[in-house]
């Protein structure tokens, strides 16, 4: 799927992505009854630590935006409990660093649950996070997990790069009968502005979106690299290379034929993420790539991602810490 969802045709609106977010679960709330929002500090007057619930407890009601002590395990095994019994709660865990102290919730039950009963019990748990770094938050704040939680068989993972996507990917995910992780990025929360349809916009799981069209290399990225890899293809393009960047937006399921259609053609591909390059997504990515495509592949797939330390905390080596677009265009053209 090379379109931004299923309801282009809806009246769009500029939002940022706190917005958008805000808007999905706006929607879901006033849509089901079953649907509910919990975690730490999220009713008013602040919303959340990103002010993303802002005015949803006044209007949804304090029993559908429901406050949490500070405890990731009481918050993910409340929403499990939630989801088996037939509501689908979706549950803030501030910053994505702390999904590791619920991991036994998320990855041993709420992953698992389906697959152990024979399909009779689904967990229809939506789990939104966010982190990245570049805010200055250090190292325990800004890491980008997303491979571990791929790891996990039965998980969904969601990053979206735009608001758009944010909210049609997030009400999709909210309705989806499986759990889903939803990866939103601190650096495009008041950064990232652009149209967002209105009402109930959904954006299917599993479609990735061919953000530019090109047919030199293929660039594979998702969340905030997807800005930065478009900058360097429009750069790129005056020099007469025709990058295509495509936006994976989920990563599990992954989209393979969008994935694969494109290097096929292209026979060249760089993947750009921003978390630590060993084991990291773009791993699988290139592994997939070479096991597909070894013999149509004029270059081996390059990666572009952090390096293999912990997110600094000084703001230069932040800065230089993250995928820069100088590093990306290198990439590419070492590939060509």
């Amino acid at each position: 799927m090379t379109g931004a969802g299923t309801a282009t045709q809806q009246k769009a609106r500029t939002l940022g992505m706190v917005q958008a977010v805000n808007e999905a679960l706006d929607v879901a709330l006033g849509a089901d009854p079953a649907v509910f929002a919990l975690g730490e500090d999220i009713q008013e007057p602040g919303g959340g630590g990103f002010g993303v619930h802002k005015g949803l407890g006044v209007k949804h009601g304090a029993h559908r935006v429901r406050m949490t002590p500070i405890s990731e395990q009481a918050i993910l095994g409340a929403a499990i409990g939630a989801a088996i019994s037939g509501l689908r709660p979706v549950a803030e865990i501030m910053l994505m660093n702390f999904v590791h102290v619920c991991m036994d919730q998320l990855v041993n039950h709420a992953a698992k649950l389906r697959y152990m009963s024979g399909g009779r019990t689904p967990v229809p748990l939506t789990v939104r996070t966010a982190t990245g770094a570049g805010g200055g938050f250090g190292a325990q704040h800004s890491d980008m997990l997303e491979a571990q939680l791929v790891h996990a068989a039965g998980l969904k993972v969601v990053v979206p790069s735009n608001p758009a996507d944010a909210k049609g990917l997030l009400l999709s995910c909210i309705f989806d009968d499986d759990p889903c992780v939803f990866v939103e990025v601190t650096g495009l929360y008041f950064a990232a502005r652009g149209p967002v349809p209105e009402g109930d916009y959904r954006i299917p799981l599993g479609q990735a979106h061919i953000a530019r069209a090109g047919d030199d290399i293929t660039v594979i990225t998702y969340g905030r690299q997807v800005a930065d890899c478009l900058a360097v293809a429009e750069q790129l393009a005056g020099e007469g290379v025709g990058v295509e960047v495509i936006d994976l937006r989920t990563l599990q399921p992954l989209d393979t034929t969008t994935l694969l259609t494109s290097v096929a053609r292209t026979r060249r591909a760089v993947v750009v993420h921003e978390a630590v390059r060993r084991n990291g997504f773009g791993a699988e990515l290139s592994a997939t790539i070479h096991a597909e495509l070894f013999g149509q592949l004029a270059a081996p797939v390059a990666r572009v991602t952090a390096p293999d330390t912990p997110v600094p905390y000084a703001r230069s080596l932040e800065e230089a810490y993250i995928p820069s677009q100088a590093r990306i265009a290198a990439a590419i053209r070492s590939t060509l």
